[in-house]
């Protein structure tokens, strides 16, 4: 199991502290510095919202992950390709080392346990904020060094890239090639500023007030227990958690744009409306953008990806899927995930792909079903739960009260206006809407109203995590 400390000022982009504090003081001293000093400005910021959040424990393991990754992409530089590549070696099995340490021990030992008999205590180790996503994003600059990538010398830099706070702890996972240029020579213009208040304020309402208002209809699901739920329940809360997750996680990152846009750096968009999507495949091209295209060049195209026959892509798919579920947590039901959706792809790329590319209704309704499915696995960390939610989604064996829909009727009263919003938003037309008529003074205005009742609701409840920080 995960041990979570307890974690409030000010690392989430959601809270009051947050807001009203770390963001406004940080900014101003931001812009007033000359050129020359923003980015060791950004790198003392970022460094303090961290240890704020996190403590100096995590704090100083990422100043030495960011000390270790800055020298051995300096030693490589120059270097033949054998001293690099054991450089590289060295730096990767120190990177996975650490987050097997942190995030998979207590697992491996309650698994050797259950097969040897054996009572080896299981250590309570707190998981370092964001540990997942700046490891990964280390190992991707050493990794591009040693292909040829031009080591960075000035550490402010390269520390600025590391820390950046709007990125630091829930990704998107940077590439050291697009932040390069940027950190070199940028301009924040008053049009820049605009813009990345507008993205910012349009993820914190969708966490606010859409993916934190969802929160307690799964919270309800698991108060009645799962083995009691009704058949239309438990597919409304398999969609409302699908809903509440991309909510939640989009939101974030719109959010890490928009502070991004405010620094005069660019944060790559981590959603692209990935339940328009047909396939499974086209969906995970869709979410999460950055971990994707960071298992792919960095993993499935290293293993040999589609170009050495059927079961060379075979193997790279389900090391690149094994890896994407423990990436998530150390638990059998992310490996279950993880090969559940290897399962669907493959069945993608060499059965059903082109019936699915034809039909573009029935491609939609497929990628419907399944992934809400897929969400509930994500979800559901106990076997046996999860195979009592199965079974009420599933009532094949006359289970008792599966098929009433007073419960389901009863959460819907309440709920049906959050969720109909909540499809809206993930089809193109909110956005394209948005794209239009964003530099409109109706829309700026709009936008600021809509920032005050995310602050009401904030001061108003005791709100929840970003879903992702505990990745």
């Amino acid at each position: 199991a995960e041990y979570m400390k307890n974690r409030s000022f000010p690392v989430s982009f959601s809270n009051l502290q947050f807001l009203f504090y770390f963001l406004p003081l940080f900014f101003a001293a931001y812009y007033l510095l000359p050129f020359r000093f923003k980015n060791a400005g950004l790198v003392l910021g970022s460094a303090l919202f961290y240890f704020l959040g996190a403590g100096a424990q995590d704090a100083l393991l990422l100043g030495a992950v960011i000390l270790l990754h800055y020298g051995l992409a300096r030693l490589m530089a120059g270097r033949s390709r054998a001293l690099r590549k054991a450089l590289l070696a060295a730096a990767l099995a120190a990177d996975l080392l650490c987050l097997v340490y942190f995030k998979y021990a207590a697992f491996f030992l309650e698994n050797w346990n259950g097969l040897t008999g054996q009572t080896i205590p299981l250590p309570r180790i707190a998981l370092p904020l964001g540990v997942s996503f700046y490891l990964f994003q280390s190992m991707g600059y050493l990794i591009d060094v040693y292909r040829g990538e031009k080591p960075e010398r000035n550490i402010i830099d390269y520390a600025a890239f590391t820390l950046a706070f709007p990125q630091l702890t829930m990704g998107p996972i940077l590439r050291w090639r697009d932040w390069r240029g940027p950190l070199k020579e940028r301009t924040v213009g008053r049009q820049d500023v605009l813009d990345g208040l507008e993205y910012f304020i349009v993820g914190l309402s969708c966490k606010v007030l859409l993916a934190d208002q969802l929160a307690p209809l799964w919270a309800s699901i698991e108060r009645i227990g799962y083995e009691y739920l009704s058949t239309p329940l438990a597919w409304l809360g398999a969609v409302s958690y699908s809903l509440q997750l991309y909510l939640d996680f989009s939101g974030y990152s719109l959010m890490a744009m928009g502070l991004g846009q405010l620094l005069g750096l660019p944060v790559p968009r981590n959603f692209d409306l990935p339940y328009t999507a047909r396939s499974v495949s086209e969906f995970y091209r869709r979410w999460h953008i950055t971990l994707g295209t960071w298992f792919r060049d960095y993993l499935y195209i290293p293993l040999g990806g589609s170009r050495r026959g059927r079961a060379r892509t075979v193997l790279a798919l389900a090391v690149v899927w094994l890896c994407t579920g423990l990436w998530h947590g150390a638990s059998w039901s992310f490996v279950l995930w993880g090969a559940a959706l290897l399962g669907f792809i493959l069945l993608e790329k060499f059965c059903i792909g082109g019936f699915l590319k034809r039909h573009r209704i029935l491609s939609h309704a497929y990628l419907l079903v399944v992934i809400p499915l897929t969400w509930v696995i994500f979800r559901i960390t106990d076997l046996r739960d999860l195979g009592a939610y199965f079974s009420r989604l599933f009532p094949f064996f006359g289970t008792p009260g599966a098929v009433s829909a007073q419960d389901a009727a009863k959460q819907l009263a309440s709920y049906w206006w959050l969720l109909l919003v909540s499809i809206l938003l993930c089809l193109p037309q909110p956005r394209r809407f948005f794209e239009r008529y964003r530099r409109c003074l109706w829309m700026q205005v709009s936008l600021f109203l809509l920032l005050w009742v995310c602050v009401y609701f904030i001061a108003t409840s005791s709100g929840s995590a970003f879903l992702y920080s505990r990745f």
